[in-house]
């Protein structure tokens, strides 16, 4: 299998899938280009090659075919800035935009790009085909380039047509990953397969529903499973605990007490957090105080990890030597519940200092993560939350799978 660094894209016109499904606002602009930042590497290195670039991506969930909200005609300019950095050198990068993804307008284009120059297809999910995987839209798609590359690691878990039947269109060698979805995997593989131990995962978040699996497939590899955010409730009331108010599924329970069981069993330790800092309602405004987290007074919910939780995390933080964190401690969007998490996450970018690889992957944590300005302190942050979850999970994703095969 070719890889993308190793191939030269002189001459060829390369169809690359990213990631372009960014936030807009009313005016249509972007309040978060993190996704399209990190297609950059990618998108210049066929453009320095002397190729051009034909770019594929979904944006929001439109219901009924094209939609002014949804189209991928807002990106353009920021786009073309984002490519040509002020100072920096000639030639200039030529940003095009087909108001189709699949039309004769696309093909026209495509068939006549030059050199240096990038068209932008509009929105694959103004065709349902898209999502359904169908394979006759997949092979229109394949028509336009010369080459496929896959860059949009958070899609790899779909088995859409831009994503994984699109493959199939092109012999080996002239399919791959682009350099973001390299690192993606990278990072992945290094985390499940050759994780230097301890071995630490931290997973925060609401429910345990969501983590069930990606709990249970880390039991296989984890030394130390910290566990924070609302899923923390259910273990509590599980166990016998006093949670008054706080978060909890009660149809988990039962599976609370297996993941405890089934840990203990593998030599796995599993951290709660002993104290909670409690809120007498769910608001930024609300009184607040300390309690242990099995002992939460009636009326009063836990919304972060106390004080003595913090400390004893951190602690387990800093001597790992792998962390692998998805999901938050708290209520972190709130100023008076963000303590917890800034705390994990000011312990994970010590470790890392100290020679710790971690990896920080799903929406919330990675917001965290860049809101308390820890982006650089950490091995990877990965774009993709729910592929990276099921890459955890230990499921085969169809977007991986598609270029391997």
């Amino acid at each position: 299998m070719s890889t993308f660094s190793q191939y030269n894209f002189k001459g060829q016109k390369a169809l690359v899938r990213v990631d372009f499904n960014v936030p807009l606002n009313d005016q249509y602009a972007i309040t978060d280009d993190t996704r399209m930042r990190a297609a950059l590497p990618t998108i210049q290195k066929i453009l320095n090659d002397g190729g051009s670039v034909i770019l594929m991506s979904h944006l929001g969930r439109p219901k009924d075919g094209p939609t002014e909200k949804y189209s991928l005609k807002h990106l353009v300019p920021h786009l073309t800035e984002l490519l040509n950095p002020p100072g920096e050198r000639t030639p200039k990068a030529t940003v095009l935009f087909a108001n189709d993804c699949i039309g004769e307008q696309a093909f026209l284009t495509a068939n006549m790009m030059k050199p240096w120059e990038v068209l932008l297809l509009e929105n694959l999910r103004f065709y349902k085909e898209e999502e359904k995987g169908d394979e006759a839209f997949a092979q229109k798609l394949s028509k336009l380039g010369d080459v496929y590359v896959n860059d949009a690691f958070g899609t790899a878990h779909r088995a859409h047509a831009s994503t994984a039947v699109i493959a199939k269109f092109f012999p080996a060698g002239k399919k791959m990953f682009g350099l973001l979805m390299e690192g993606e995997v990278a990072s992945a593989e290094k985390v499940l397969h050759e994780s230097q131990k301890p071995f630490t995962a931290i997973i925060g978040g609401a429910k345990v529903s969501d983590k069930i699996l990606i709990i249970e497939n880390l039991l296989e590899r984890a030394t130390d499973i910290i566990i924070g955010g609302g899923m923390a409730y259910t273990f509590e009331k599980a166990q016998g605990g006093k949670i008054a108010k706080s978060l909890c599924e009660d149809d988990r329970l039962q599976t609370a007490l297996d993941l405890l069981k089934k840990a203990e069993a593998k030599g796995v330790r599993i951290h709660l957090p002993s104290d909670s800092v409690i809120a007498d309602k769910f608001d930024a405004q609300a009184q607040t105080s300390t309690a242990p987290s099995n002992n939460i007074p009636d009326g009063w919910m836990g919304l972060d990890i106390g004080p003595m939780a913090c400390e004893q995390f951190a602690n387990v933080i800093k001597r790992s030597k792998t962390i692998l964190w998805n999901g938050p401690m708290g209520v972190f969007e709130m100023e008076k519940f963000q303590h917890g998490t800034k705390t994990i996450a000011t312990a994970v970018a010590t470790a890392t200092q100290n020679g710790a690889f971690s990896l920080v992957g799903g929406g919330d944590s990675v917001a965290a993560v860049n809101q308390f300005g820890f982006t650089d302190k950490v091995s990877y942050v990965s774009t993709g939350g729910g592929a990276m979850l099921e890459y955890f999970e230990g499921k085969e994703l169809p977007g991986i799978a598609a270029i391997n095969s």
